[in-house]
C-alpha cells in the first residue's frame, strides 16, 4: 500500500470507528521518522484503545503490519506506528496538553 493510501486507509478506520477531529499531518519536510501523522480523540479510554486496536487490526488484515503500539494499557494516548504513517488516538486532556497539530502541523517550522 502506498503512503497516501495507507493515509487513506487509517482515516476510513478512525471514521469507523467515530474518532473525533481527525487531523492529518503531512510531516515529510519536518521528520525524518514518519510521512504523515495523524491526530484523533476518543470519547473515554476505553474509546481510545478500540479505536487504536481496530486500526491496528485492520491494518494487519490488510497486511500492513504496525512497527508498534505503545499507550494501550493506559487508553490515554495510543500510538499505532506504521512506518510511513503514525496514528496517535488520544483524550481531549492529553491532545490539548501535548498539542501535537501545533508542533508538527502547517505552522511549525521545517527541518530544511
Amino acid at each position: 500500500m502506498q503512503t497516501e493510501q495507507l493515509v487513506t486507509f487509517c482515516q476510513e478506520k478512525l471514521e469507523d470507528m467515530k474518532a473525533r477531529d481527525i487531523e492529518i499531518m503531512d510531516v515529510r519536510n519536518k521528520s525524518t521518522i514518519t510521512d504523515f501523522m495523524i491526530v484523533c480523540s476518543g470519547n473515554s479510554k476505553t474509546h481510545v484503545k478500540a479505536i487504536a486496536q481496530n486500526v491496528e487490526v485492520e491494518a494487519k488484515r490488510a497486511e500492513q503490519q504496525p512497527l508498534g503500539i505503545e499507550g494501550a494499557e493506559f487508553g490515554e494516548w495510543v500510538v499505532v506506528d506504521l512506518s510511513s504513517v503514525v496514528v496517535h488516538v488520544m483524550l481531549d486532556a492529553q491532545r490539548d496538553f501535548y498539542q501535537l497539530e501545533k508542533l508538527w502541523g502547517q505552522d511549525s517550522p521545517s527541518a530544511e
